[in-house]
């Protein structure tokens, strides 16, 4: 009972964070739209189209989310859209997910550690910064993983193998580089002498990534070269492993080659106190922190999105599993006090991040208000429904229950409405006077202004 309080708690303060920051309009097109359109279509029976990226790509509106990334786990959430068509149904249901990991977790930490320190981790987890990036950046695939790998490691760990494994299969619906995360829990089998059981789960890792990237994406109209992130390495995946085999010492350094990836990586440790780095555990995570770290787009290295998430209760669990090896190494494994003393460490580790990231927001009275926000629900309220309608991002998810959204990208697509701000910059606009000069153009063009306040804007085509 008090677990599932804690993970109660939790879910409603992700939810909160997301749905204020969705009824303030700053909530994003790019990503909360994509994913909505893509579920609205699944709960409508039909194939899962993203307009809003296949119009941005110069790929049509018939463009399908699984040729963007392979995340076919989202049809789960259309029944949830017959209860509620629109983006909150996507925050709440992403709030519970995050939250649903954190009795698996705790049982996981109650059989190594025991109860107290089951429960500071639970809470540990709860409040940590990469579930605080994801629940405060729209709604992603990565919503699942933490419930799918808390439920792998927790139900190994308990001698339940087959849904551990089921946990495992179910990570390569998520996305396409999940395979990567399933060649790191063989991996870690392997190290752990469960060796037939690992090399078994790294072949279905690796054909899986080389599948999905190299066949299914590219049948769904997708193109492989959007994955391809590692150019300063080569310009495909055999020139990539040359070049890093023929300069190794290199190819150690380039996870530590840049001050926001060496942050990020220790970020991810500290909230163990690092005793993630004493447990096989951790090589699961390690192919995906390989994928961000080795990559050339400075996003994937950032702590301020939500890659972080993909790995967080992975590296919660080594820290346990660390911690008793540790234990067991001093031969004081029946050490209560120690494991008490590490599992509210950890806490107070939460605890002083959460200033530095987006709980931070929670407590503060301002993150309630929005000045803007009338002027935006106005602006809103004269699109008509059912109608296709380009919108600056912050604007975009207020629309998509109502109207086709296309983002409002300076790239006219003659939409028959536009709803735009010229009064601060917004993705992906290169500054404010950019977004002003094409408004002009587009009255230039024939289109007629319906409504102006508070900086909003919205054009009618004449």
């Amino acid at each position: 009972m008090r677990v599932g309080a804690v993970a109660l708690a939790a879910a409603v303060a992700y939810a909160v964070l997301g749905l204020v920051k969705l009824a303030g309009f700053r909530a994003t097109t790019f990503d909360l739209v994509i994913v909505d359109q893509a579920v609205r279509n699944y709960a409508n029976l039909r194939p899962p189209y993203i307009p809003v990226l296949g119009m941005s790509h110069g790929r049509g509106m018939e463009y399908v989310q699984l040729a963007d990334h392979f995340s076919p786990v989202y049809a789960l959430l259309a029944p949830f859209y017959w209860i509620h068509d629109g983006p909150e149904t996507l925050i709440v249901a992403q709030a519970l997910l995050f939250a649903a990991a954190i009795p698996f977790l705790w049982r996981f930490t109650r059989r190594v550690l025991g109860v107290a320190p089951a429960y500071l981790v639970s809470v540990a987890y709860a409040l940590s910064w990469p579930i605080a990036q994801a629940a405060a950046f729209d709604a992603h695939e990565v919503m699942f993983v933490p419930l799918l790998t808390a439920i792998m490691i927790e139900r190994y760990h308990a001698g339940h193998v087959p849904p551990a494994f089921l946990a495992m299969l179910a990570l390569l619906l998520v996305k396409e580089d999940m395979g990567l995360m399933v060649i790191g829990a063989g991996l870690c089998l392997i190290v752990m002498g469960d060796r037939l059981r690992g090399l078994i789960a790294m072949a279905v890792g690796a054909g899986a990534v080389l599948i999905v990237r190299g066949l299914l994406i590219t049948s769904f109209g997708g193109d492989s070269k959007d994955f391809w992130a590692y150019n300063h390495l080569g310009p495909d995946l055999p020139g990539a492993i040359l070049a890093l085999l023929r300069d190794p010492i290199a190819a150690v350094l380039l996870p530590f080659s840049e001050e926001a990836k060496v942050d990020t990586l220790f970020l991810l440790a500290w909230p163990t106190l690092l005793l993630c780095l004493l447990s096989p555990l951790s090589l699961v995570a390690l192919p995906h922190v390989l994928e961000r770290m080795l990559s050339d787009r400075a996003q994937w290295w950032q702590a301020d999105f939500q890659y972080s998430a993909f790995t967080v209760v992975i590296l919660f669990c080594a820290g346990v599993d660390g911690l008793a090896r540790l234990l067991r190494h001093v031969k004081r494994s029946d050490d209560a006090s120690l494991k008490l003393a590490w599992a509210a460490g950890a806490c107070v580790v939460a605890l002083t991040l959460v200033p530095r990231f987006a709980f931070d927001q929670l407590y503060h009275p301002s993150f309630y208000q929005e000045p803007k926000a009338a002027a935006a629900a106005e602006a809103v309220a004269r699109v008509p429904a059912g109608v296709v309608v380009e919108a600056v991002n912050s604007v975009g998810p207020a629309l998509t229950s109502k109207a086709t959204v296309l983002l409002w990208s300076g790239d006219p697509k003659g939409s028959p409405w536009v709803v735009a701000d010229v009064s601060r910059w917004e993705f992906p606009f290169g500054s404010l006077d950019d977004q002003r000069a094409e408004v002009n153009e587009l009255q230039g063009q024939g289109y007629t202004k319906e409504f102006e306040r508070d900086g909003y804007v919205v054009l009618r085509r004449g």
